[in-house]
């Protein structure tokens, strides 16, 4: 199951009732969110981990390049 970035959300047409649920998917974020993200240090150090995960998932297929100390 991929990562998710935060919850999914249930969203419901008005005049056809019917329910689509939308996902946020950390492989779908923007190199440039998530990095935003990753330099805040406020938010929670799992959510952090997760995000320097799915950043070193993409450096390592070469989608991009990042040197962490």
């Amino acid at each position: 199951m991929p990562v998710k970035f935060s919850k999914s959300v249930v969203k419901i047409d008005r005049n056809t009732k019917k329910q689509t649920i939308e996902h946020d998917y950390m492989k779908s974020k923007p190199l440039k969110d998530l990095l935003e993200y990753f330099n805040k240090t406020d938010n929670p150090p799992k959510k952090r981990q997760k995000v320097k995960n799915e950043l070193v998932r993409r450096t390592k297929k070469g989608l991009a390049n990042i040197v962490f100390n």
